[in-house]
């Protein structure tokens, strides 16, 4: 069965590119071409041209989705060179590759800047983790001082503990960068999310919406830790590749930490919505709905039009739409 499968493998891969070669006979045009001119802008594009040059025979076009930034303007004259493009009859070509190898190249480099944080431990040694960590608590609750760093406050907030560090183990200082991002971007919200997660039966929804979602009988959870989850999350979806349907929709070059930030808040959003409609019996169903969530986000980022794209204060100036 192996055997079969493998051979199966190099004769549509000869197809492939029997067909290719015809196709280029035929309109005259490469398949960079071909994907620039008939395909929209966007994530539909970026991901044709993502495939093409990765899968192409050209050792050059299969390193050049990940030249240092700095090297794609170079890539492209070569690429162009090595197609034969004259660049003054199509100018546009360029123009586009541009656009598509700084988003291709730009996500492959925002994964390695969020696992540098998620690898990176919290440090009570270090006044810059000490300096966030505080900042978390001021954002959050800005009219109540904390008592003292080492304090059953933090409870308050959705940490398991009397030190949030022990708490930042799994997903590091990239939890951290989340929490405070949601915290100061987007604090309103992030404060309303706290105090719902705290008392979701004194949420701000009318009576008819509180019978309708049956809020009355609603489960809270800790902000933090779900924070921290749903860091977790987000990293997985952008690890997998899950997340380049939004990035490669909303930033019109590299997408950034900023971007992965917003995103994280989005998903926050979302998932207290969801964790409000699903109306669990305890907390013991976390998983259960966490996963039901992460399945509706991936149905969502399986479009290749789809972009998170929420209105909320955490995503000025960032969404390219």
């Amino acid at each position: 069965i192996m055997l079969i499968q493998v051979c199966l493998y190099f004769y549509c891969k000869f197809l492939w590119r029997c067909l290719k070669f015809v196709m280029r006979k035929l309109t005259g045009r490469c398949e960079l071409q071909r994907i620039c001119y008939n395909t929209k802008p966007g994530a539909s594009r970026t991901m044709k041209i993502e495939t093409s040059l990765r899968d192409s025979k050209s050792k050059l076009l299969q390193t050049s989705v990940s030249v240092h930034p700095d090297a794609i303007e170079k890539t492209i004259e070569d690429i162009m060179e090595l197609k034969k493009i004259n660049p003054d009859i199509n100018p546009q070509l360029g123009i586009s590759l541009q656009a598509c190898l700084l988003q291709i190249v730009g996500y492959r480099n925002l994964i390695a800047d969020v696992e540098k944080l998620r690898r990176e431990p919290y440090d009570s040694d270090n006044p810059q983790h000490e300096e966030m960590l505080l900042k978390l608590w001021k954002f959050l609750k800005p009219n109540t001082p904390l008592e003292s760093r080492i304090s059953k406050q933090w409870c308050e907030i959705g940490f398991q503990g009397d030190d949030p560090k022990t708490d930042f183990r799994g997903m590091g200082l990239l939890g951290l960068y989340n929490l405070q991002y949601f915290a100061e971007r987007d604090a309103t919200a992030a404060q309303q999310v706290l105090s719902d997660s705290l008392h979701p039966k004194c949420s701000k929804f009318s009576k008819a919406e509180w019978e309708k979602t049956r809020m009355d009988k609603a489960i809270g959870y800790s902000f933090a830790i779900v924070g921290i989850n749903i860091t977790d999350l987000a990293y997985n979806l952008l690890v997998s590749g899950a997340l380049k349907t939004h990035f490669y929709n909303i930033a019109p070059e590299a997408p950034t930490l900023s971007h992965f930030q917003q995103t994280f808040c989005y998903l926050m959003h979302e998932f207290h919505k969801f964790w409000i409609d699903e109306d669990p019996m305890d907390i013991m169903e976390f998983n259960r709905v966490r996963e039901k969530f992460r399945k509706r986000i991936i149905k969502q980022l399986q479009n290749p039009d789809m972009a998170l794209c929420p209105h909320f204060a955490a995503s000025e100036g960032l969404i390219n739409m």
